[in-house]
């Protein structure tokens, strides 16, 4: 190796250093993900890098983040471990690059398809941590030259580092929340423990039995709920959800959302009318975005006035969708909003009179974040509420 080369490596291993400090200092799963691939870029000279995730379960790979698209559009497409790059990667635990992937029988190629970016090179490492695949490091396009050995041994190292990094992040994530729900937890399982207590005493009469058990009923519902949101939300933070984007009317899922809790908002004499749109098109995931609405709609039924209104309603404007639900309810104070979005928050003046699990609105937010998107509140107390969902145009 000459001077030169042995200069410039040990440039590159400095880079290395630096970045492994740099990993070591956050715990936030998508900002530290994104500084994984635009290190990555950094050192081998790359045009573009992306981290696909491994689910064992499915056995099947999926974009989380990518330095040339946008992250809902690359969050919705799946790799093979048959007939890819990465998957072969993944199956052989060992890197591997191709200086011309349409002379390479592994190449994918929907990827390109989908996205529109044309790949002409490709260097991938596994992302290992305690003898278990994560995902792949992927660089695509070298701006100057082939990918060698050298760009290949830097990854390797930078990839060693990204696989703890996420690893730990991940354990973090599911120890502080896991925490947070077992706390949670404690409420109703007092509730149920109280209760059967009481049944078993010989002076409770038929009709407080009645009353027990239909408490006891109430709270296991309320459990299950829990634990399926929880698992929701487990999910979306450690990156493990993807999204099946697509475009859809969405004045047509208004009205299906609508028509799904109608018999809900009846029952507490609640009109819902969904404003006319004019056939607007939005690309998104239509489950997950279904999913929002039902809950931010179910919320709006609850926390209304008996004879209240719910108004959904959608536009268009020139840099984004807008969509709204909007409640002629209890509002909420002033103090409470700053908060609302946190997992297991329930507004103080609200909590024990309607039931719910504070996960909902976390779940929400997660959602349209993973779009690429954000959602406001603005409320006045005993006027209403109006939640407001911003996704970006492509």
């Amino acid at each position: 190796m000459d001077k030169h080369s042995e200069t410039h490596l040990i440039k590159d291993y400095r880079r290395l250093i630096e970045i492994a400090r740099d990993l070591a200092s956050t715990l936030d799963l998508d900002p530290l993900l994104h500084r994984i691939i635009n290190a990555a870029k950094d050192i081998t000279g790359a045009d573009a890098a992306s981290i696909l995730l491994y689910d064992s379960i499915s056995r099947q790979l999926h974009f989380q983040v990518a330095t040339n698209m946008d992250e809902p559009t690359m969050r919705g497409i799946i790799v093979p471990l048959e007939d890819s790059i990465a998957g072969w990667i993944v199956k052989h635990r060992e890197p591997a690059f191709s200086n011309d992937v349409l002379q390479d029988k592994r190449y994918f190629r929907i990827v390109s398809q989908e996205t529109g970016y044309e790949t002409r090179s490709l260097l991938g490492v596994p992302l290992i941590t305690k003898d278990k695949v994560v995902g792949v490091l992927e660089v695509i396009n070298k701006k100057v030259g082939e990918f060698s050995e050298n760009d290949e041994t830097l990854l390797t190292v930078l990839g060693a580092q990204a696989a703890v990094a996420i690893e730990n992040t991940r354990l973090f994530q599911q120890s502080d929340l896991i925490s947070e729900f077992v706390h949670e937890l404690r409420t109703p399982l007092a509730a149920i423990s109280t209760a059967t207590y009481l049944l078993l005493r010989p002076e409770i009469s038929p009709e407080q039995s009645q009353q027990i058990a239909t408490n006891v009923h109430n709270e296991a519902l309320r459990l299950n709920m829990m634990t399926s949101s929880f698992l929701d939300l487990a999910r979306l933070e450690s990156g493990r959800v993807q999204f099946k984007t697509s475009l859809f009317d969405i004045g047509k899922l208004l009205e299906e959302c609508a028509g799904l809790l109608q018999s809900k908002a009846d029952e507490m004499h609640i009109q819902v009318k969904v404003k006319p749109t004019k056939k607007l098109q939005v690309e998104a995931d239509r489950e997950k975005m279904k999913q929002v609405l039902l809950n931010l709609l179910s919320n709006a039924i609850k926390y209304n006035l008996p004879e209240g209104a719910v108004t959904l309603g959608a536009q268009s404007g020139e840099k984004e969708n807008t969509i709204t639900v909007a409640d002629t309810g209890v509002g909420i104070p002033p103090e409470a909003l700053p908060f609302l979005f946190q997992k297991f928050y329930r507004v103080r003046d609200t909590e024990g009179k309607v039931s719910g699990t504070g996960l909902g609105l976390s779940i929400c937010k997660q959602i349209i974040q993973g779009h690429g998107g954000t959602i406001t509140v603005h409320s006045q107390v005993h006027k209403g509420t109006t939640f407001t969902i911003h996704l970006p145009k492509k």
